[in-house]
């Protein structure tokens, strides 16, 4: 309840909320009309408009000595601006830097501050004067063409709008945060917007697309190069839009390895926090293979130096700090400003054109409209002094009768009805005009002012004439100020993947028992006889080995499979480069594994194609066939890929046509075919069913899938070295869970059985020691024998040498033409 007696004692009442939402109201207007948006006319905001007519009060034009800034900034806070002075001054700096400004407003002379982000020495030591671009914003401001106000005590005036010969707004861009709104307006080439304007002149039905022949996209004065123009068009067209900013670099071929110089940087980026940001992303191992960077910026121009380590490929480096840092930038386009009535719009490049020439339109009738007053006025004085002339002993008469001034104009007004200024000009006329020169300059400059006259009550009688001037005058802005564009504007922007940059390249991919990864060049294994001792491998541990290894190209997606059942993406140019006696990196640091998980197979796919299937199978026999559709979404975080037991993992995967034969070998020597059709398709976190019994102390050691009328030979190497080949058909089809049959003799000479390949002979095998040892030979070296036989030695072992640990099988293509030692 409102106390009525507060109303007695001169006390309002008023409700809080209605109260706080009108105060709120006229303080959000007075930030977007007074501080925060450009008006679309003169493209300025209230303080840079009050920066330069403060400077033209104070005739601080470009042909004039230098002023302190802190005199101007004085000038402006004290009698046109009321904030404080380090924001005009802040204000004033950006407008004389080349690097914010596309076309600068403030000549200045001392520290500006830089593109590093260092700050501009104190008003005190710096100096401003106008560029002669800012002067034609403020031109014929004298002849009533704009508008004036007060100032904030009333005491002056200051124009509103200035006259802007050129369409500010667009040509340097603009950016504010108000209340409720924001406008981001980029800077333009001052050449292709005149045209631009000229064209909407010529054209008024002429359409965004038409307009976009003339004005390109944004020119930013740091130059850099805008990806795509789907952003520039949803910006033209509906007055927002997003683009993609790149900076510009060059990889170069130094002594022994590559460089990244980079020479443009996206609008607004600080170079210095830039060079600070790879720094942080090199230490954090987020981007790997840079050994340096420096900067070697001069007044020459920008120039960052990003040295890399040797063997780098610098292009997927450079994609990536692309990726991952500001040398790629968005800069979001919102073409807000205050209209005529000083309120806020949404723009698109015609209205934002057509609003400036409405505005010159406006402002050269104006200016012809006072032109033409003032040469009437001359006018009317020069036809009195002709008239006086023409009588000059009667007007002298009646002067030298009169008793004073006042009774001589008086007397000159009824004798010779000339007008008050007309008897007024004829009194002060000086006695030299009475020679005949002078009056051959009146007569001809009345004759000229008569010509004017006529030619201004033409131009305002017919608007083509005012569009004609404003061309005209547009012209000549052009002539004397645009330049070439500095933003390269490239086709659609797409998102570059590492991959994209990577020749596809044949590798060998090696994991060690511990969970070590990395790839190699398939040349580095050259091809060796039988029997031989191979070459030095991997590093490892004592305690570790080599117990995968495969061969894929750069591009190829790997599917990796965990022993808790999991599986993960990867793609095999991220893994680390290595060669022969590496170590390579630990694959937890490739791909994001949950604790305790160790990688049990991994699934080269090239392309995930339909109808085809993996075929996963765990240690303890169970199989299970699931689409390969399936796996086609990479998650960072993995899926489940197979539900196992706890006593159970996955130990192979393999890829199916659904109607292939399915081949498992044990460690013990034990083997069971059997027609994939015997496995039905389940879902992805399906247990799976039992593909083979083992005895009890037996496990899994591959599997193989054999498509129909396959000529391939099934390869079984043991731990000793010894291996061989054998035919499929001495395999008979049996029903899926049998105990299979033998297929390669165990003994204590030749050990366990390492694993099984279907093999051509056209192909090559590697095989892996558990010391790291490799040794790489053609498969048609390794004997076709019987499936119950021990087979023959593939690789002497050395006297620190245990075992083989793991075999790989390397197509015949990636081989073609490799000299065989």
């Amino acid at each position: 309840m409102f106390d009525n007696s507060n109303q007695e004692k001169g006390v309002t009442v008023v409700d809080i909320n209605k109260e706080m939402r009108d105060a709120y109201l006229q303080y959000s207007m007075s930030v977007i009309v007074g501080r925060a948006l450009p008006d679309v006319r003169d493209g300025l905001k209230p303080v840079h408009r009050r920066i330069l007519f403060a400077q033209h009060e104070l005739s601080n034009t470009h042909d004039k000595p230098y002023k302190k800034s802190a005199r101007v900034v004085g000038d402006v806070m004290g009698k046109y601006h009321p904030h404080g002075d380090a924001a005009i001054y802040e204000t004033m700096v950006r407008m004389a830097q080349d690097f914010s400004m596309r076309y600068i407003l403030t000549d200045g002379q001392g520290n500006f501050g830089s593109i590093d982000g260092d700050n501009a020495a104190a008003s005190r030591y710096t100096e401003v004067r106008m560029t002669r671009l800012a002067e034609e914003l403020l031109a014929d401001i004298e002849k009533e063409t704009v508008p004036f106000g007060p100032n904030y005590d009333d005491s002056l005036e200051i124009p509103t709008v200035l006259p802007a010969k050129y369409p500010n707004l667009l040509v340097n861009g603009s950016s504010g945060i108000a209340v409720g709104m924001a406008t981001n307006i980029p800077p333009h080439n001052l050449g292709e917007v005149i045209d631009g304007v000229i064209h909407v002149i010529n054209n008024p039905e002429c359409t965004v697309d038409d307009l976009m022949g003339f004005v390109k996209g944004p020119d930013f004065p740091t130059a850099g190069v805008i990806a795509g123009r789907e952003g520039i068009m949803q910006a033209y067209k509906k007055g927002r839009g997003v683009i993609t900013l790149k900076a510009v670099a060059e990889i170069v071929q130094a002594k022994d390895r590559e460089e990244i110089i980079v020479t443009e940087l996206p609008y607004q980026v600080n170079k210095a926090k830039l060079i600070e940001s790879i720094a942080d992303l090199v230490r954090d191992k987020q981007v790997e293979g840079i050994s340096d960077i420096r900067d070697e910026s001069s007044r020459e121009g920008m120039r960052i130096v990003i040295i890399l380590k040797r063997g780098e490929n610098a292009s997927v480096i450079l994609n990536r700090l692309y990726k991952y840092t500001q040398l790629q930038t968005s800069f979001g386009i919102i073409m807000l400003a205050l209209d005529k009535r000083n309120q806020p719009v949404t723009f698109n490049l015609k209205n934002m054109l057509e609003a400036f020439v409405d505005h010159r339109r406006d402002v050269v009738t104006k200016r012809c409209i006072f032109e033409l007053k003032k040469a009437q006025e001359r006018a009317h004085i020069l036809e009195g002094l002709k008239k006086a002339l023409d009588n000059i002993d009667a007007v002298i008469a009646t002067i030298k009768a009169s008793k004073e001034a006042n009774a001589a104009r008086e007397a000159l007004m009824a004798k010779f009805e000339f007008s008050e200024r007309q008897a007024q000009a004829i009194l002060e006329m000086r006695l030299q005009r009475l020679t005949g020169l002078e009056r051959d300059k009146i007569l001809a400059e009345l004759a000229e002012l008569m010509k004017q006259i006529d030619w201004l009550k033409m131009v305002l009688a017919d608007v083509r004439e005012i569009y004609k001037i404003i061309v005209d005058e547009l012209q000549d802005i052009r002539k004397r100020y645009a330049d070439t564009r500095r933003t390269e504007i490239t086709g659609d922007m797409t998102d570059i993947e590492d991959e994209d940059l990577i020749a596809d390249e044949s590798m060998v991919v090696t994991i060690t028992n511990t969970g070590y990864i990395k790839r190699i060049p398939v040349e580095e294994y050259r091809v060796q006889k039988r029997g031989g001792k191979g070459l030095k491998g991997m590093e490892t541990k004592e305690e570790d080995y080599v117990n995968n290894i495969f061969t894929a190209t750069t591009k190829t997606m790997l599917l990796v499979f965990t022993d808790k059942g999991k599986v993960y993406w990867c793609k095999v140019h991220k893994l680390p480069l290595g060669n022969r006696t590496s170590k390579g990196k630990a694959i937890a640091n490739v791909v994001q594994l949950s604790n305790n998980e160790k990688v049990r197979a991994i699934l080269p796919i090239d392309q995930f194609e339909e109808n085809k299937y993996i075929v996963m199978l765990t240690e303890r026999g169970i199989i299970k066939k699931t689409s390969l559709d399936a796996y086609s979404n990479p998650r960072t975080a993995g899926v489940i890929a197979l539900t196992t037991d706890l006593d159970d993992a996955i130990i192979d995967c393999k890829i199916s046509d659904g109607a292939s034969d399915i081949f498992v070998a044990t460690k013990e020597g034990m083997s069971i075919r059997f027609n994939e059709a015997d496995v039905r398709p389940m879902g992805r976190t399906a247990r799976g069913v039992k593909g083979m019994t083992l005895a009890k102390e037996d496990i899994v050691v591959g599997m193989e899938v054999f498509e129909k009328g396959s000529k391939d030979t099934i390869l079984m190497v043991t731990q000793s070295g010894y291996g061989k080949r054998s035919e499929l058909e001495e395999y008979r089809i049996q029903s899926r869970g049998g105990v299979g049959i033998i297929t390669q003799k165990t003994t204590d000479k030749v050990g366990l059985v390492v694993g099984t390949r279907k093999v051509k002979a056209t192909q090559e095998v590697i095989l892996s020691t558990d010391k790291g040892q490799n040794i790489r030979m053609k498969v048609s070296d390794i004997s076709v024998l019987g499936r119950n036989t021990q087979g023959v030695r593939l690789i002497n072992l050395g006297e620190k040498e245990e075992m083989v640990t793991s075999l790989a099988v390397v197509d015949d293509e990636e081989v073609a033409g490799e000299e065989v030692h």
